[in-house]
């Protein structure tokens, strides 16, 4: 559909013209970003915390815009179609499905939520499905997985923008594809970005301190994550019948909430309650992974992974619950499909050169995500041996984060290296002294307990540096990311491969350049001896 007033007159939303619209008038795709447009687009006006994007409709127009939606009246007059609604973004979102002809109306929609585990309870669910012969669909942070093609969805962590979704829904309805997966962030959430996706299922893996610089407090995080479930009673009748089933996880604060925000059919999850409707019993981990059963209905499935930590089982826990009460997947083929499941790029990803101790890289960058991780690999580390922790925390983000991950890290790891983490436009130097006062409030000692190392390159050679056989090197924080922001430039950087330069430079290994990054500059930053 591409005919503006049959798209307007299609959508849910309020849409106030200026003057009357063309009857003809075509619109051949829509952005948020003026530097985007193409001739034939809509341009998207919104107001942001920072920044007033109507300040650039006359740059839109210039690059070929034929109308502009806005939230609010402008000063001046426009030679294309100016067009008002209260939410510039919710109405985007509908926009993009109805230009796409709705694909989510052909499609069973299953959305994960929560601060940790998204991406992994995503993978598992798609794992499941295709396992179970049924074609599906994946959208993550760290990709969209199209039958064999792979996207790359963007550099940070957030789901992609409404129009894109859309995009890629369209391209898996017209691929074949019969359900869909779709990881969606607390930002993906209060910004409409999915608002259109029309779900069948939503999933919680856990609702934790995260994103709160955004969201201003706990209970606003709270109530972004609880649309996925509210949106339930919304979604149109579809030819497969409307499922409306909300997984929750019983262990979790959230659950009263979106137990009581929930519409429609509820299942829950627990590693120990027995009154939810899956359980996990026996639960037995390894190095090489986990085995326990899942209980669920009287029955017991036996589960083996080669996944390790108990969030990783209650990861299982959800995409199993989803797959059998919502789907309609056999356990007994649940479970295949979670036994091929290996792993998610960077989270808890082993990097390998035949080094004597062990490399991690893990996408762990929230309190509660850096608790569960430092538990478990202590949990694994051989007795005698050391864990080292390298991490930092993201400027222009919740500055409490910083405090609450050093003082975890000191407790949890036996050695911790503070370092930069995407300082944007904050003092680098600022943030690691914040987070160095919160390690000694906790006993961390400078020098021997806890460093400031800037420079994260440095950081992870020196832990890799430091290491003796059986120890445990890990970097958390970046997991799959492909770059790091210093001022207002992001600089390619992979943690796995900058891992893997520190191993090749102690083993002498050539071949494996250490990514670069400015502080790595004039050598203001050295290596601690």
């Amino acid at each position: 559909m591409n005919n503006l007033r049959q798209i307007l007159a299609s959508i849910p939303v309020a849409v106030t013209a200026s003057q009357p619209l063309p009857p003809d008038l075509e619109i051949h795709g829509a952005t948020l970003d003026s530097r985007q447009v193409r001739p034939g687009d809509l341009f998207v006006a919104t107001q942001g915390i920072s920044l007033d994007s109507h300040r650039f409709i006359p740059a839109a127009v210039e690059n070929g815009a034929v109308a502009v939606i806005g939230t609010h009246p402008i000063d001046h007059t426009l030679p294309v179609p100016y067009l008002v609604t209260p939410d510039s973004r919710l109405a985007l979102a509908h926009i993009a499905a109805a230009l796409y002809d709705f694909p989510a109306r052909s499609l069973c929609m299953i959305g994960v939520t929560g601060t940790d585990g998204k991406t992994s309870t995503a993978t598992l669910l798609y794992h499941i499905l295709t396992t179970a012969g049924l074609p599906t669909g994946l959208i993550t942070t760290v990709s969209a997985v199209i039958g064999e093609e792979i996207l790359d969805t963007g550099f940070h962590v957030t789901t992609p923008e409404a129009i894109d979704v859309q995009r890629y829904l369209a391209r898996m309805r017209d691929a074949g594809m019969t359900h869909v997966v779709l990881e969606t962030t607390s930002h993906g959430l209060a910004q409409h970005r999915v608002s259109a996706c029309e779900f069948d299922l939503a999933v919680v893996t856990n609702i934790t301190h995260e994103h709160l610089d955004y969201h201003g407090s706990y209970q606003a995080y709270l109530d972004a994550k609880s649309m996925l479930f509210s949106q339930l009673a919304g979604t149109r009748e579809k030819a497969g019948g409307n499922i409306r089933l909300a997984v929750l996880n019983r262990d979790d604060s959230s659950y009263p909430h979106l137990r009581q925000v929930s519409t429609g059919r509820l299942i829950s999850y627990s590693l120990s309650d027995p009154s939810a409707e899956c359980t996990a019993v026996g639960l037995q981990a390894d190095p090489d992974g986990m085995r326990f059963n899942i209980c669920h209905q009287g029955m017991e499935t036996p589960i083996t992974t080669p996944l390790v930590g108990r969030f990783n089982a209650a990861n299982i826990l959800a995409a199993f619950s989803a797959a059998i009460a919502g789907v309609g997947v056999a356990p007994n083929t649940a479970a295949e499909g979670i036994a091929r499941m290996h792993g998610v790029p960077g989270r808890m990803e082993r990097i390998d050169l035949n080094q004597d101790f062990t490399a991690i890289v893990d996408f762990a960058h929230t309190p509660n995500a850096l608790k569960v991780a430092l538990e478990t690999l202590n949990q694994l580390k051989p007795a005698g041996s050391r864990l080292w922790a390298v991490f930092g925390s993201a400027g222009l983000r919740d500055r409490e984060k910083r405090r609450m991950m050093a003082e975890v890290s000191v407790q949890l790891a036996d050695r911790t290296i503070l370092t930069a983490e995407d300082p944007r436009t904050e003092s680098l130097d600022d943030i690691l002294r914040m987070m160095a006062r919160a390690a000694e409030s906790m006993g961390g000692i400078e020098g021997e307990t806890f460093w400031q190392i800037p420079d994260r390159g440095a950081a992870i050679q020196f832990a890799v540096d430091q290491a003796q056989p059986g120890d445990l090197v890990c970097a958390f924080g970046k997991g799959h990311e492909q770059s790091m922001c210093f001022i207002t430039t992001e600089y390619p950087w992979d943690d796995r491969t900058a891992m893997r330069a520190a191993l090749a430079r102690r083993l002498g290994i050539s071949g494996y350049p250490m990514p670069y990054l400015p502080t790595q500059d004039a050598g203001k930053y050295q290596l601690p001896h």
